[in-house]
């Protein structure tokens, strides 16, 4: 049968019962706008979440352990090789957080295909003096070009240039948490006490902000050479090597071969962070259950509608079959009215969901625990939108199908003959 007279059809059907269509399309563009709007809000907040750790963490972490020797001298002796030996009070080996033949490594490292780029750090445990009182807190040595690189510093500086780090000489980055305790502010000098008990002066050039209260209260941020001077150490002197690789899912693997190949402690991203890895993928999963949901509501009401269509249209149906249209063409006329509903309620979903999306990523956000964060994180992919008009289409073709099929099985003399 001609496509066009069967289109033609379909159209006349859908303004016979235009409230119902109304109401029908209208729950397709209900289910897709909320579906993109929620996926896209919830995946945003996901990368927010993630990214208040994740991005400050290593894919991969090389570091000396301090940790007690697991063979003790007593188990290689010939005189007790077959005793069964107890030793208490184990204490750890003499051994210092100092990553040996540390410039070899990072050459190793950078050669790798695997690796983006290596940033070392000096981590010093220190005491922030403010008149008689003393913070406990860490100052972490950093190369800064490496770091803006790896970890994006600058995105958490509230307050200075990240420049004025290595240009200005003892200069510091305080954690907004210690600058708070302390009372100082940009331009002014901090007196700080090493681990030996060696004291500096460091003008604070900055402000940072890492969103965790824990972390702002006790690190700070120097030049690895103003901290290796703070430890009293050379300028040798390493104690972490982070790294980030362009493949995140093969850190485990990869440092598992860091650690034996280089005969240092190491860490992964995967094995840090479990948890917030657990979290992220929970909250998506529940984001698309209940996007997909709405989706196969506005599909029940499709259904419904075209049920309600049928009955009401039963004689209609019978003079189509009589005048020579076969089941054939009777189902194509309402999947094709379906599919109808399911077009145009799905093309308006996109555009609502958009500019819903837009909407939220328009509204203010904002939080002492996040300083850079203005509006509210939308993630814009277009795999959403894709997704959302490929379901809503599926659903409304099922929706369809099975009150298309039960109409193209109609009698038409039975229908003729009851009336």
């Amino acid at each position: 049968m001609n496509f066009r007279l069967i289109l033609d059809i379909s159209i006349k059907l859908l303004f016979a019962r235009f409230k119902q269509t109304i109401v029908a399309g209208v729950g397709v563009t209900f289910g897709i706008a909320m579906f993109i709007a929620l996926i896209s809000f919830m995946t945003g907040l996901n990368d927010l979440l993630d990214g208040l750790i994740l991005n400050r963490t290593p894919h991969v972490r090389l570091y000396n352990e301090i940790q007690a020797s697991e063979i003790q001298p007593i188990e290689g002796s010939d005189d007790y090789y077959n005793a069964q030996n107890f030793v208490h009070s184990i204490k750890p080996k003499n051994s210092k957080k100092e990553l040996r033949n540390v410039s070899a490594i990072i050459e190793a490292l950078r050669a790798d295909a695997r690796v983006i780029d290596v940033a070392p750090k000096v981590s010093a445990p220190v005491f922030y003096n403010t008149g008689n009182i003393e913070i406990a807190g860490i100052v972490n040595g950093i190369e800064i070009a490496s770091e803006e690189k790896l970890f994006h510093f600058s995105n958490y500086v509230i307050k200075g240039q990240i420049s004025d780090l290595t240009n200005v000489s003892n200069s510091i980055f305080l954690g907004k948490g210690v600058a708070q305790k302390m009372m100082v502010d940009i331009g002014d000098v901090v007196q700080i006490t090493g681990a030996k008990g060696q004291t500096s002066l460091l003008k604070v050039v900055g402000i940072v902000q890492l969103g965790l209260a824990d972390l702002d209260n006790t690190i700070s941020y120097a030049d690895i050479r103003t901290t290796q001077t703070i430890l009293g150490e050379g300028p040798s002197y390493i104690t972490d090597l982070q790294v980030k690789l362009y493949d995140i899912e093969s850190a485990p693997m990869v440092a598992k071969e860091f650690k034996y190949k280089f005969e240092l402690d190491a860490i992964d991203i995967q094995t840090a962070n479990a948890q917030f890895e657990t979290g992220s993928s929970v909250r998506t999963i529940i984001s698309y259950s209940v996007g997909v949901t709405l989706l196969i509501v506005a599909g029940f009401g499709i259904y419904n509608i075209l049920n309600m269509l049928i009955y009401e249209k039963m004689d209609s149906i019978a003079i189509l079959k009589a005048t020579g249209f076969s089941g054939l063409d009777v189902k194509s006329i309402f999947i094709l009215l379906s599919m109808i509903i399911g077009v145009a309620g799905g093309i308006l979903g996109l555009l609502f969901g958009y500019v819903l999306s837009e909407v939220i990523n328009h509204l203010p956000f904002e939080t002492e625990a996040l300083p850079t964060i203005k509006t509210f994180p939308v993630q814009f992919n277009p795999v959403y939108y894709i997704i959302g008009i490929t379901f809503a289409l599926i659903t409304t073709f099922i929706a369809g199908w099975f009150p298309a099929k039960k109409a193209a099985s109609i009698d038409p003399v039975i229908i003729i003959r009851g009336k």
